[in-house]
């Protein structure tokens, strides 16, 4: 349980902007906005929050639509997309924190740092955009410079999944803190750059991690603690199996030593031992709806040092 007043950084996972199989209609997603600020408010009137979400379904909305925009002679990049969803997804939450709970809120388009030499480049393997026909996907990718990959039965562009190395707006994040304002940042994970030998910086075709980047963020601020919520109550033990159970605590060490499948759930499980490790602080992982509760231990996962 935290004090009044402590700083909490919560990660809202893709379903609280869309569900799965909804069209992304702006008014759908605003409706889940506002829903989940509703949900926010009893945190954000008790503590200082820092809030991060997923872009997930946006930004692959906007590859698409640059895609087949006959005015472009090529697609725009995954940063300036990115950038793009960041703008919008944060006046929406902006909005929607402010009707809900009062709160002065400010969208802070954010950059995250990554290496060059990232082995994720290598080895790409986030699938982004729509599916294929293997013909039409290997043909984009020799006009495109893409990779692409097989995806079930379809074909489907892949981008690197590169580690966070570091927020570069941190401190106007730590400004915003300090003055009372509610930051809305690191939007998708952060917009993602690198530096090159003369340190001038560059947008890279790449997708961090939401997760991830929402660890390091809390982190280095010293939050006290981190909720990643998604549309899953909470962790499971087997899960999908008859012999799931919810695993209501376990220390970041006995996670390391669990075996998750790859899926959604391994990066907020990684985030969420991440940030304890580092900062002897709990993490939580659970419903957007529970938010309130989850640092109680009552429902979801609270993953402790």
């Amino acid at each position: 349980m935290t004090a009044p007043g402590t700083l909490i950084v919560v990660a809202l996972g893709g379903n609280a902007l869309l569900e799965r199989g909804e069209a992304p209609e702006s008014d759908i997603q605003q409706a889940h906005v506002r829903r989940a600020a509703q949900a926010l408010a009893p945190l954000a009137r008790r503590h200082r929050l820092v809030i991060t979400h997923g872009n997930g379904p946006q930004v692959g909305m906007l590859a698409l639509e640059s895609e087949h925009d006959p005015a472009l002679r090529r697609p725009y990049p995954f940063d300036a997309l990115g950038a793009q969803t960041q703008g919008m997804i944060g006046y929406w939450l902006v909005d929607a924190l402010h009707n809900a709970a009062g709160l002065a809120a400010a969208c802070l388009i954010s950059r995250t740092l990554v290496r060059t030499d990232d082995p994720a480049f290598e080895h790409p393997t986030k699938f982004v955009g729509p599916v294929y026909d293997q013909a039409t996907a290997q043909r984009l990718a020799a006009e495109r410079g893409w990779r692409v990959r097989a995806d079930g039965a379809g074909w489907r562009r892949v981008v690197a999944s590169p580690e966070p190395v570091s927020l570069l707006e941190l401190d106007q994040i730590r400004q915003l803190i300090n003055h009372g304002t509610t930051p809305v940042c690191a939007g998708g994970g952060g917009i993602p750059v690198r530096a090159d030998d003369t340190g001038a910086l560059h947008g890279v075709e790449a997708v961090v991690d939401k997760d991830l980047t929402s660890a390091l963020l809390a982190t280095e601020l010293g939050a006290h603690a981190l909720l990643l919520l998604t549309d899953v109550d909470a962790v499971y033990r087997d899960y999908g199996t008859p012999r799931q159970a919810r695993i209501a605590r376990a220390s970041a060490r006995d996670l390391s030593a669990r075996d998750f499948p790859a899926g959604s759930m391994r990066p907020k499980i990684e985030a969420a031992r991440r940030f304890a490790t580092a900062t002897s602080s709990p993490a939580a992982i659970g419903r957007l709806d529970d938010a309130h509760h989850l640092l109680d231990g009552h429902t979801g996962t609270l993953v402790t040092p």
